[in-house]
């Protein structure tokens, strides 16, 4: 299964969102779009998409709030392209937590080399600087290649599925720390779903079918009883 970023597009005007979809999906992007600001919450929450591109002028919240809320919770990587040029709306966004800025209007070329960097930078903070520097997490057999979205045991595609994906990869990020049910799940779906674990742990046993030798004495991801789940260290 090839897994691609998933980019959401907050754009009312019918004809930028269109553009802006033919270019993404041309370089082989996963691209969902939201026209308003209560769509795209409902959509970050539900689609788990990679990266945001804003724009700041939508028709029932300003963009600038829906940076503020959503670093309430996340890291998700934001890129506004907005017709606002002026230097203040530039400064208030990247403090309130965009990544990026673009003015309109805009090159594909250098929407798609933002975008590139924006979501590389989710990897450069990490305390593993195997991930950082490689973008990948090996353990034993097991490998995540955090560039190509896949997880392979003994050198194969283990064929997991978007959210399975997720999972393991973040699990990764911090491997031999404990992620609790509650953060897993708020990372991965949003704020809203705390204490619903059942989907959780649904994945999690199609997950250790796919990459454990033995699901029930698992090498790479451990329960932690009552708690969540840990990665092994990497090699």
């Amino acid at each position: 299964m090839n897994i691609r970023d998933k980019i959401l597009i907050v754009e009312d005007e019918r004809s930028i969102s269109n553009f802006l979809r033919a270019i993404l999906t041309s370089n082989d992007y996963d691209v969902i779009v939201a026209r308003s600001g209560a769509e795209a919450y409902s959509m970050i929450t539900s689609h788990c998409p990679d990266l945001i591109v804003l724009d700041l002028g939508l028709p029932d919240i300003d963009g600038l709030q829906i940076i503020k809320n959503v670093r309430e919770w996340t890291l998700l990587p934001i890129v506004v392209v907005s017709a606002r040029a002026h230097e203040r709306d530039k400064v208030e966004a990247l403090d309130l937590g965009a990544d990026d800025y673009i003015t309109k209007p805009f090159g594909a070329g250098e929407l798609l080399a933002r975008i590139r960097t924006a979501i590389r930078h989710t990897r450069t903070g990490l305390a593993n600087e195997t991930i950082a520097t490689t973008g990948k997490f090996k353990s034993g057999d097991l490998e995540i290649d955090y560039d190509k979205h896949r997880v392979l045991v003994n050198g194969q595609n283990v064929g997991l599925t978007q959210n399975e994906y997720k999972i393991v990869a973040l699990l990764g990020k911090c491997a031999g720390k404990v992620l609790t049910y509650d953060y897993i799940i708020k990372e991965l779906w949003g704020p809203g779903t705390r204490g619903n674990n059942q989907s959780l742990r649904v994945h999690m046993a199609n997950i250790r079918r796919k990459i454990e030798k033995n699901p029930a004495e698992p090498q790479y991801i451990f329960t932690e009883i009552g708690v969540g789940y840990r990665m092994v260290e990497g090699d």
